[in-house]
């Protein structure tokens, strides 16, 4: 399938789409993917479920906590 490159940009026909609820779209070697967005993506998932410490600045200084020598 051809399609031109409009001024606004690319229209992607809805039926390629289909059963897809988000897409992300990557430029990689001179290509242009469209791939699924994963529902599950863990880095959307950080800091859900927090953990209480003493440690009152890990967030600024989590290396110094993580690769201790």
């Amino acid at each position: 399938m051809k399609t031109k490159v409009l001024e606004q940009g690319l229209v992607i026909p809805k039926e390629l789409l289909e059963g897809f609820g988000e897409v992300e779209i990557r430029r990689e070697d001179h290509r242009l993917l469209v791939v699924p967005a994963s529902e599950d993506d863990p880095i959307l998932q950080l800091g859900r479920e927090p953990v209480d410490d003493k440690i009152e600045d890990a967030s600024a200084n989590h290396d110094r906590y993580l690769y201790r020598e």
